[in-house]
């Protein structure tokens, strides 16, 4: 059975200023009650290994459209178009605890 709860580290700079490279993320798994401008964990359809952390812009073809916030970096749906979002950032740890990184995703 899938936790309720899960926890990702944030890597590279595709979130900066909000999010940071080294970040610990408390996730929400699921959909439920996704709005715009909501943070999410999401997978692209086009991209299914790669697991990311945007900015919830609309929701388009059953999925949503997703935004990083720096401006400079744009490998969000811009690039690979609707995401499925896995699940919604209810809060961030710093430094992160151990703990987390053995959580499965």
């Amino acid at each position: 059975m899938k936790r309720p709860l899960f926890a990702v580290l944030v890597t590279g700079p595709s979130m900066a200023p909000t999010l940071r490279h080294g970040d610990a993320l408390l996730v929400r798994r699921g959909d439920r009650g996704v709005r715009p401008g909501d943070l999410v964990v999401a997978v692209f359809r086009s991209r299914p290994g790669l697991l990311v952390v945007k900015r919830v812009v609309r929701p388009v073809d059953g999925g949503w459209w997703l935004h990083g916030d720096n401006e400079f970096v744009t490998d969000d749906s811009r690039r690979y178009g609707v995401a499925d979002v896995q699940g919604r950032v209810l809060a961030r740890y710093w430094p992160p605890l151990r703990w987390f990184r053995r959580l499965p995703v």
